[in-house]
């Protein structure tokens, strides 16, 4: 590679300057903390991003003005440590206040002065019962508290409850950590980190100066190009090598199955691939760009899809994965797969200085298949804006509300023409190996009147575009009925025969 490149990662541990050679490309951020860093505060619980125990908070500058710290909370236990290059890791330990910058206090006296404005909340609160998981819980809180929202004073429960969503209680205390979440802002509207913002941009920056990193450790390769010319390079390169995006599966590949990946080919790091562009006509996403960074544009055009994306995950995992990750890991469980399937979105392919276009839906040939070849990797997804007379409803079907792998995901995008079907695109993940259309449930009512008969035969004919298996989820009888009534629920939604409950509520309402 002809860019600067550096085999050290470097980043911020707290205030302190982080430079490690020789790095395990797969030991996770909680191993290091616990074996090397010294730092025991973060826990272990599940291993699979899914209890929170192990939840820190990174930070990235971002602003094309003037910079800011954006602060984000991860999953320790399924994110790499060398994809911390250029960032800031902030633990609980790091929350203590320093001895010439205490905290004020609400009626604890001096003893809490040392504490973050969090702690000191949940202490009042009393937060902590058995303790395992109060770190978490904390870091959480702490990336809440740096939240420009929480800033503003636009707090209420709902978003209290998703953002500690990703935090397990296993002494079911969730009522005085709420109540620490609701009045932590009282005990400090600031904390030591805006006071160092500056120059802990600084550092950052000079950190991470545009440089790829290339590790080499026992014959392990790690890859993290800055550019997509880069990482068009080492794709080619290296055509067998894992593409790693936001972690949240293939963490799991290591923490789980205990596999291990020969070459790792980061795509974190490359600006361009975090790009999200209103074209007018379409939004184009980079492969890179968060579920987080994506929510917003996405809620705002496809209110359903929004919420679908609130509930994939908890914060800590929408701030890891990504669409393009979603898409290119190809499981018949990944729920933006339906949605962006029903509002027809196309992805771009590129090999080296070759791009193709292709839609999504003939993007996926068999279970984890797809039509990418050797050498090439997926740059951007391009979705649609929603045409005016169109309604795009997503549905999951899981046994948790929150946190929870759909058995059955439905997406359907409808256009009415005086009460008849101009158009319609259904799509379904969880219903057969690959997330698919239902061409024939199509079919039966591409124009027809939108009427209960034409949609009982349409029912029927859902029943032949899929055999569902039975799994640990869902019996394959139980999918196929549930497939069925979820068609019979949008009928219900966009006919006007009744009213349905939505979840999204008045934003939606405004496009439908």
């Amino acid at each position: 590679m002809t860019a600067a490149t550096t085999d050290r990662v470097r980043f911020l541990l707290g205030d302190e300057i982080q430079e490690l050679r020789d790095v395990d490309p797969t030991m996770t951020v909680l191993q290091y903390l616990r074996t090397v860093a010294g730092r025991c505060g973060t826990k272990e619980g599940c291993a699979e991003g899914d209890c929170g125990a192990c939840s820190v908070v990174l930070t990235e500058p971002f602003g094309d003005g003037e910079k800011k710290l954006r602060y984000r909370a991860v999953n320790a236990c399924i994110q790499f440590l060398p994809t911390l290059h250029g960032k800031q890791l902030i633990t609980v330990e790091d929350l203590q206040m320093p001895p010439g910058d205490r905290g004020q206090t609400v009626g604890d006296g001096d003893h809490l002065k040392h504490l973050h404005p969090v702690q000191q909340a949940m202490v009042a609160s009393h937060g902590s019962q058995c303790g395992f998981c109060t770190p978490g819980f904390v870091m959480s809180l702490f990336a809440m508290y740096h939240d420009e929202v929480v800033r503003n004073g636009r707090l209420d429960r709902s978003g209290i409850n998703d953002a500690l969503a990703g935090n397990l209680c296993r002494c079911t205390g969730y009522g005085p950590i709420v109540t620490a979440a609701q009045t932590m802002r009282e005990y400090g509207r600031t904390d030591r980190f805006d006071a160092r913002s500056s120059a802990t941009i600084e550092a950052l920056e000079a950190l991470n100066a545009g440089e790829s990193l290339a590790l080499n450790t026992n014959g392990r390769r790690y890859f993290a190009p800055a550019t997509t010319d880069q990482l068009a390079e080492l794709v080619m390169a290296h055509p067998d090598a894992c593409i790693l995006a936001g972690g949240t599966d293939v963490g799991l590949w290591v923490t789980k199955q205990h596999q291990i990946l020969e070459t790792l080919i980061y795509t974190g790091n490359v600006s361009e691939l975090h790009s999200i562009r209103d074209t007018g006509d379409a939004i184009k996403i980079g492969a890179a760009a968060t579920y987080t960074e994506a929510a917003d544009i996405l809620a705002t055009e496809y209110p359903d899809f929004g919420e679908l994306i609130r509930r994939l995950g908890s914060v800590q995992i929408r701030n890891s994965g990504t669409i393009g990750g979603n898409i290119a890991n190809a499981s018949p469980i990944g729920d933006s797969l339906p949605v962006l399937i029903a509002a027809n979105a196309r992805v771009v392919l590129r090999r080296g200085n070759h791009r193709r276009e292709l839609p999504l839906d003939q993007f996926f040939h068999a279970y984890r298949e797809t039509d990418l070849t050797p050498g090439e990797f997926l740059e951007t997804v391009i979705l649609p804006k929603r045409r005016p007379l169109a309604r795009l409803r997503c549905y999951k079907i899981s046994k948790r509300f929150d946190q929870d792998i759909s058995a059955v995901c439905a997406a359907f995008v409808l256009e009415l023409e005086g009460g008849r079907v101009k158009s319609l695109r259904i799509a379904f993940g969880g219903m057969a190996a690959i997330p698919r259309r239902a061409s024939a449930c199509e079919e039966a009512l591409i124009g027809q009147d939108w009427t209960d008969a034409n949609l009982e035969a349409a029912v029927a004919a859902l029943a032949g575009d899929f055999t569902p298996m039975s799994d640990m989820r869902a019996s394959g009888e139980y999918r196929g009925i549930v497939a069925g009534n979820l068609l019979r629920k949008f009928f219900l939604e966009t006919s006007g025969a009744q009213g349905g409950t939505r979840l999204v509520g008045e934003k939606e309402l405004a496009h439908a």
